[in-house]
């Protein structure tokens, strides 16, 4: 299968205090949607605001990106969060983002976890439903944007939320469909020519070549891009530009 347009993601924001990480101005001139830290894994309220009112001014669509506490491990420490807490923390931070939004002239229009907190939703029946339960919380019926077929998808489908269903061009997949872990080698893919191949494969085909060498159907709404990894804008640049020579519209989901 193969889509007519699709949604091109990155993680931006994720700095803290004097401290950067991401090149959020050059990524918002390609992108189309823009995951912002929360302040849990990274970001902070002077980060939030910049970001939110670069991206109002060139059209880009905010997204909360919520996260377990750990700003220490940038996001990526498994953690026990009970239900109830987690729930609180996940509304916590949509409501953050949003003051900014509102205050460029935009929204927060979708949430995606987190590193450690998305893939623990991937198979945690309960800690899905926490984050579903934060989503609702902070109210506005937010779309959820997520890998295929997760227990987070399932959890937010029952309580009414809109599903996205995400891929990855820069992560090797399992040959279930789910994401290599990190600690593994050969979880991040980095040679460039790779990682275009494998964007435009996903977008156009729906289907991606697993660690393991098998083609793994990838159903995917929206494209995401880590904006952490050395060189990310130049590859961004590069998957937009592939995949609209192949004819793939790269457009806003929400």
């Amino acid at each position: 299968m193969s889509w007519a347009s699709i949604d091109l993601n990155a993680d931006l924001g994720e700095g803290f205090g004097r401290w950067t990480l991401t090149d959020d101005e050059e990524l918002l001139s390609v992108v189309t949607s823009a995951n912002v830290a929360c302040g849990f894994h990274a970001g902070d309220a002077v980060t939030m605001r910049r970001v939110c009112e670069l991206a109002a001014e060139r059209g880009v669509t905010i997204g909360a990106q919520v996260s377990y506490r750990d700003l220490a491990g940038f996001g990526r420490r498994s953690m026990d969060v009970p239900g109830d807490e987690l729930a609180a923390e996940v509304a916590y931070q949509i409501g953050a983002l949003n003051v900014f939004a509102r205050a460029a002239g935009s929204r927060v229009a979708y949430v995606k976890p987190h590193g450690a907190l998305y893939n623990r939703v991937v198979r945690d029946e309960a800690q899905a439903a926490a984050v579903v339960d934060g989503v609702l919380l902070a109210g506005g019926g937010l779309p959820v944007l997520g890998l295929p077929g997760s227990r987070l998808h399932e959890a937010a489908g029952k309580a009414g939320l809109p599903v996205v269903t995400e891929a990855f061009g820069d992560r090797a997949y399992t040959a279930d469909g789910s994401l290599l872990p990190r600690g593994q080698e050969g979880a991040v893919v980095t040679d460039p020519a790779e990682v275009v191949e494998r964007s435009v494969s996903m977008a156009r085909f729906g289907v991606v070549t697993a660690h393991c060498g098998r083609s793994v159907a990838v159903r995917a709404r929206s494209l995401c891009l880590h904006g952490d990894t050395p060189g990310a804008v130049g590859l961004a640049r590069r998957v937009r530009a592939e995949l609209e020579a192949t004819g793939v519209r790269v457009e806003a989901f929400a």
